[in-house]
């Protein structure tokens, strides 16, 4: 295919000649990328078969800031991953021990379901609340046992963060909501679907993009992070996904390039500050998470228990979409940060997550290195 194939629209869209687009479209998947998924639960090693599950837990902008040191036959080390940090969005690596709390929590349910429990050794060589370091996050022992399967862990296949608008004519019921909000142990979890209380989420988190996108060192942040295409997906299945027919199409007639997406003046920067705020605009509910501190081990519970509503929001076939950019802490974000924490946590304590929720359509899983790619040495 080359540029005479495509015809560019005012609006961003793109048509592709009737010729070509059976072959275009149905080559455009990153297939290696997206194998660890089927991949997942493959091992005869207990580790590598709970680990391999583990790597598909969510995290900040799909960084994946984990690597593993095998010893002996039972025992793991789990270490952050320097190279994955956020500077500008995420300056405390708050956001990524959340992913990593994720990670282990993921980590544990599929050593439950494979007849195994993990103890788990939180920081065993102390720990940096200015910032993750090479240190240990965390030592593990697998030990064979009975144990319980947990309901959740029979979702984890099909949860998404679902970064596409929902739908308006469908409410979320309030039974579905306190099913969701029961599945917590660590942290204080709430949530609503009052009509007032959406339109205010709705207005902040939208607010809290624009700031993040305007600010250029943050949106630049994001920006570098995209992998756009096939090509880009399978060659560093980490950052933010942005595959397929569309996408590649955008890409190929100059709208979607990185030098674009940073131009406020150009058709790929106004149509992605479009797409996104039309995400929070169709939020049918949100879910928000408060620790009383914010240790690093308050991070940590924190991810186990937004890997669990998650879960949860996945078995009500409820899209889910985190939206932490008003809890994020630079200076540009401060409004919407104390506002955030003043309605959520007006006695004290961190807002930890933020996300919208609602019924939306089927989207693909996200890329993901394989566990073999995270193996390292201690």
């Amino acid at each position: 295919m080359n540029r005479r194939n495509f015809l560019k629209l005012a609006g961003g869209g793109v048509i592709l000649a009737a010729g070509g687009v059976t072959t275009f479209a149905t080559t455009r998947t990153p297939t290696s990328a997206l194998a660890p998924w089927s991949q997942a639960g493959t091992y005869s090693d207990p580790r590598m078969n709970a680990l391999s599950y583990a790597i598909l837990a969510p995290n900040p902008h799909n960084r994946q800031p984990w690597i593993v040191s095998l010893k002996s036959d039972d025992e793991a080390t789990i270490f952050f991953d320097t190279d994955k940090q956020l500077p500008y969005t995420d300056p405390f690596d708050r956001q990524l021990t959340i992913g990593l709390g994720c990670f282990l929590e993921l980590m544990r349910m599929a050593a439950n379901a494979d007849g195994y429990d993990v103890d788990i050794t939180l920081f065993p060589e102390g720990e940096d609340q200015t910032g993750l370091d090479q240190r240990p996050i965390a030592f593990v022992k697998f030990r064979e046992t009975a144990t319980v399967i947990d309901p959740l862990f029979a979702h984890v296949q099909d949860r998404r963060s679902n970064k596409e608008p929902y739908d308006l004519r469908r409410p979320v019921q309030s039974e579905a909501l306190s099913r969701i909000l029961s599945v917590a142990s660590h942290s204080q979890i709430g949530g609503s679907i009052d009509p007032e209380e959406v339109a205010f989420w709705r207005q902040l988190t939208t607010e809290a993009l624009t700031v993040e996108i305007e600010t250029p060192r943050t949106y630049k942040e994001s920006v570098d992070l995209m992998r756009i295409g096939k090509a880009e997906v399978n060659a560093n299945p980490d950052g933010i996904d942005f595959s397929g027919v569309f996408f590649e199409a955008l890409a190929l007639v100059g709208v979607m390039t990185r030098e674009a997406l940073l131009d406020p003046t150009s058709t790929g920067f106004k149509q992605g500050l479009k797409a996104v705020t039309e995400n929070t605009e169709t939020a049918m509910g949100h879910l928000w998470m408060v620790t009383p501190g914010n240790t690093r081990r308050d991070q940590i519970g924190a991810g186990a228990d937004w890997l669990r509503i998650n879960l949860a929001c996945t078995a009500e076939s409820l899209g889910f979409q985190p939206l932490s950019q008003a809890l994020q802490e630079y200076p540009e974000m401060s409004t919407q940060y104390e506002t955030t924490h003043a309605r959520l946590a007006p006695n004290g304590g961190t807002v930890q997550m933020l996300a919208r929720i609602g019924y939306g359509p089927n989207v693909a899983f996200s890329p993901r290195w394989p566990i073999e790619g995270k193996i390292g040495n201690s």
